[in-house]
């Protein structure tokens, strides 16, 4: 029975190894809070106090962390890989992931970008949408593990363009969302019956179904037990915009709406789904 680390069991990482178990998989899990492994744990993962102490029987290592430097700092503390593969699962920058591959070939492991659309149900059912990048040898030796999350995983290209796609989805994400707040708000304010508006809206060719998954709670404006919080949305945002002046695309238009979203440190808005966004733009 193959036998996994998974290191970083946040909401997305914790129903990662959630499926991963309910599959045959042997799971050694680390976080560096040792609590969000307690789920996991009593499901028959096995809880390392050090990432490393897992390595020597795991042929695949999996990171789930927030960002590219936690990664590459974690990472680093592996040690010598011995040929294991590294799949990062989480959100980086297209820098970054080129950087960490760098570094995992440095330590002697391969490396293939893996990030992922979609959250905790998804995961849970193995319907994420898997987008890859790397060698396509190393991407058809890892087909049968990434097919236990999602039922097509993809090969998008070379180092890198897995981390493009996932921040390019991840900026479509907060902008869809801002757009759609501002057309509620000024429907609202002129009068208009929201249900009549998305009449019209849901038959045409800008309906998009995140519309309708986050109408209910930015009218109920309850942003609780989020999938994707809004500090996440925001951080991918800043990440998007900083590869984007990298890759020299002129991204100004969305610095106004990572403004907005800075808005909401230190509120209970940052902890909540994103969709909390619809509090910011709030005028009055």
């Amino acid at each position: 029975m193959t036998t996994i680390t998974l290191l970083g069991t946040g909401l997305l990482g914790a129903a990662i190894g959630q499926r991963l178990l309910q599959v045959g998989f042997c799971l050694n899990v680390w976080n560096r809070n040792p609590a969000r492994c307690a789920a996991l744990t009593g499901a028959g993962a096995q809880q390392l106090n050090q990432p490393v102490e897992g390595l020597e029987a795991s042929s695949v290592v999996i990171t789930v962390l927030r960002d590219g430097p936690v990664t590459a700092k974690v990472v680093g503390s592996l040690g010598p890989l011995g040929g294991r593969c590294v799949l990062p699962m989480g959100t980086m920058g297209i820098s970054e992931s080129i950087a960490l591959a760098e570094q995992v070939r440095l330590q002697g492991g391969s490396y293939l970008e893996a990030p992922v659309l979609g959250s905790r149900p998804e995961a849970l059912e193995g319907r994420l949408l898997v987008m890859a990048g790397g060698d396509p040898n190393l991407f058809e030796a890892q087909l049968p593990l990434l097919r236990q999350l999602a039922s097509e995983p993809r090969l998008m290209g070379a180092v890198g363009t897995g981390a493009a796609s996932k921040l390019a989805l991840n900026q479509l994400i907060a902008s869809l969302t801002h757009g759609y707040s501002l057309a509620l708000r000024l429907v609202q304010s002129s009068g208009l019956d929201i249900d009549r508006f998305m009449e019209v809206l849901r038959p045409s060719a800008l309906y998009a179904p995140t519309v309708d998954k986050k109408l209910q709670r930015m009218m109920s404006h309850q942003y609780g037990d989020p999938n994707f919080s809004t500090s996440l949305l925001r951080k991918d945002l800043l990440l998007f915009l900083r590869e984007a002046r990298l890759a020299g695309v002129n991204a100004m238009a969305l610095d106004g709406l990572a403004n907005l979203l800075k808005r909401a440190v230190g509120t209970d808005l940052d902890a909540g789904d994103y969709s909390a966004l619809h509090e910011l733009t709030d005028g009055r």
